[in-house]
C-alpha cells in the first residue's frame, strides 16, 4: 500500500477490461479516470501487462481499473502477454469487454455473422461467465460515424455517400438494430461510446454501478456482529514480522471497521493482555487477537468471553468461512505422507519465527507427524493442485475477495480442502468452535 490514506487495493472493486488490439481499452480507462493513466497507440500491443489505476468511482467508491494486453496478441511474446490477461480475470469483480465500432462497420459492409466476428470475444465472455464475473459490452470509436447515428435511429444508408470520410462505412443497415443484435448475442449489456469524444462515458458508469454486485461494497468485517459501545480488546503482538512504525493491514482494517460501527476498542501487545482485561474487569464484549498466539490468549480468558483472530475475520470477509471451517476439520484427519501447500498473497524476505515457513509447519507436524509442507507465495499458485491433501491460505489482505474465491474454486475443482491460517491455528489449539461463535 503506497499511500496510507487511500483504501488499500485488496479492498477495492475491480473493474479489468478485456478486448483485441486496438479496441481501445487504454482509451476507455483514460476517459473513465478523466486522467492519461493508460499509453495509447495506433499500434498493437502497446498494453502488455495489465495496468492498475485506483480511483473514486462514485456512488460505487473505491475501485481499480485494470487494462490489459489484446487476447488476441500474437506470437511467443503475445501469448505470454495473454496468459496475464487470464490471469486478471480471478481477481476482476466487474469485466468490460471492449469492441471496436470499426470492426461492426466492417463486418456489416463484407456481410461477415456478428457470431463470427465475435468469436473471441464470446469466448473470453465464456471464460467470464464461469467464473461468475458480470459483463458489459463496450463498443468504443462512436467517433466513426456522427454521433446522431449512436443517438438517434438513423439508417446508415442515409448518410451523405458523397462524404469521402463517410463513404468507406456507407452500408444498407441500421447500426442501432446491429448494437442490440450483439448485445442479445451476448447476452450481457451493451454500451456505445467514443472514449476520444467522452460520448456517453458517463452511461457507461452508470452501467458499471447497475451491474456491480452489491455485496462487495457492503461487506463488514466485524461490525455487523457487534453493538455500539461494545468494548473490544485486540490483541496485536509486534514481533520482529510487524512492519516497523504501523500496524498490519488487517490490525488497521479491523480497528476502522469497529470504530464506524460505533464500538470502543482498546489495543495492546501480548505482554499487556493483563492490564488490557483489568481495564474491563476481565469481560471485554469481544476479543480479537493474532492467531498466532490463540493458545496464550485464550489461555488467559473466561471462556465466556467471546473470541475470534484478525485473519479469520479477514476469512469471512474476503473469503468463504464455512468452507475455511471444513478445511480446517480436515487437518486432524491427514496422515503421514500428506502434502500441505501453505499459500501467501505477498512475497517477502523469509524471517527468524515466519508464520507461514516457520511457525505453521511446525505446528502442522507437531499435530500430524509425518506430513509434507510446500510453500508458495505471490502469484505462484499452482494450477494442478492434485499432489495435494489440503491448501492452507494466508488472510490474504493484499488480494481482492475475487482473488480469494478464485483459489477456493481452484481448490474445489481439484477437490482440495482449502483453509486459512487463522481457522487452522485455531483447529491445531482445539478452539476452532469457540472463535467461531462470535461470528454465528
Amino acid at each position: 500500500m503506497s499511500n496510507f490514506n487511500e483504501t488499500p487495493r485488496g479492498s477495492r472493486i475491480h473493474i479489468s477490461l478485456f478486448g483485441k488490439t486496438n479496441s481501445g481499452k487504454s482509451s476507455i480507462i483514460n476517459a473513465l479516470t478523466g486522467q492519461n493513466i493508460s499509453l495509447v497507440s495506433d499500434f498493437k500491443g502497446t498494453t502488455t501487462d495489465p495496468v492498475y489505476k485506483a480511483m473514486e468511482l462514485l456512488p460505487l467508491g473505491p475501485v481499480v481499473f485494470v487494462d490489459t494486453a489484446g487476447f488476441d496478441d500474437e506470437g511467443e511474446i503475445g501469448k505470454l502477454r495473454v496468459e496475464k490477461t487470464e490471469e486478471v480475470v480471478g481477481k476482476t469483480d466487474v469485466a468490460l469487454i471492449t469492441l471496436s465500432l470499426s470492426e461492426i462497420l466492417e463486418a456489416i459492409k463484407s456481410n461477415i455473422e456478428f457470431k463470427d466476428m465475435l468469436s473471441k470475444e464470446i469466448l473470453w465472455l465464456n471464460k467470464l461467465k464461469k467464473a461468475k464475473k458480470p459483463a458489459i459490452l463496450v463498443i468504443n470509436k462512436c467517433d466513426l460515424v456522427p454521433n446522431k447515428l449512436i443517438e438517434s435511429k438513423i439508417d446508415l444508408k442515409d448518410i451523405d455517400k458523397t462524404n469521402e470520410s463517410n463513404k468507406d462505412y456507407f452500408v444498407d443497415s441500421n447500426l442501432n438494430n446491429s448494437l442490440k443484435e450483439i448485445g442479445e448475442l451476448l447476452g450481457i449489456p451493451c454500451v456505445a461510446i467514443s472514449a476520444k469524444n467522452n460520448l456517453n462515458i458517463n452511461e457507461l458508469k452508470k452501467e458499471l454501478v447497475n451491474v456491480s454486485p452489491s455485496s462487495i461494497t457492503e461487506s463488514p468485517i466485524i461490525g455487523d456482529k457487534i453493538k455500539a459501545g461494545d468494548k473490544i480488546l485486540l490483541v496485536a503482538p509486534q514481533d520482529i514480522q510487524a512492519p516497523k512504525g504501523r500496524l498490519i493491514l488487517p490490525q488497521v482494517q479491523v480497528l476502522r471497521d469497529i470504530l464506524d460501527y460505533g464500538g470502543i476498542p482498546t489495543m495492546v501487545t501480548l505482554d499487556k493482555l493483563n492490564e488490557g482485561l483489568k481495564i474491563f474487569n476481565g469481560k471485554p464484549d469481544l476479543v480479537i487477537t493474532d492467531s498466532q498466539v490463540f493458545k496464550q490468549v485464550n489461555a488467559k480468558l473466561d471462556r465466556s468471553v467471546p473470541l475470534t483472530s484478525f485473519s479469520i475475520l479477514m476469512a469471512r470477509y474476503k473469503g468463504d468461512l464455512d468452507k475455511f471451517y471444513s478445511g480446517a476439520k480436515a487437518i486432524k484427519n491427514l496422515k503421514a505422507g500428506d502434502k500441505v501447500l501453505i499459500a501467501e498473497a505477498c512475497t517477502h524476505h523469509q524471517l527468524k519465527g515466519d508464520i507461514a515457513r516457520e511457525k505453521l509447519p511446525t505446528w502442522l507436524e507437531e499435530t500430524c507427524p509425518g506430513i509434507i509442507v510446500h510453500n508458495c507465495s505471490g502469484k505462484d499458485f499452482p494450477k494442478n493442485l492434485n499432489e495435494y491433501a489440503l491448501v492452507i491460505h494466508c488472510g490474504g489482505c493484499m488480494f481482492n475477495k475475487a482473488e480469494i474465491m478464485n483459489r477456493i474454486g481452484i481448490c474445489d475443482d481439484a477437490l482440495v480442502p482449502i483453509t486459512n491460517f487463522g481457522t487452522s491455528i485455531a483447529e491445531i489449539n482445539n478452539i476452532l468452535d469457540r472463535v467461531m461463535e462470535p461470528l454465528k
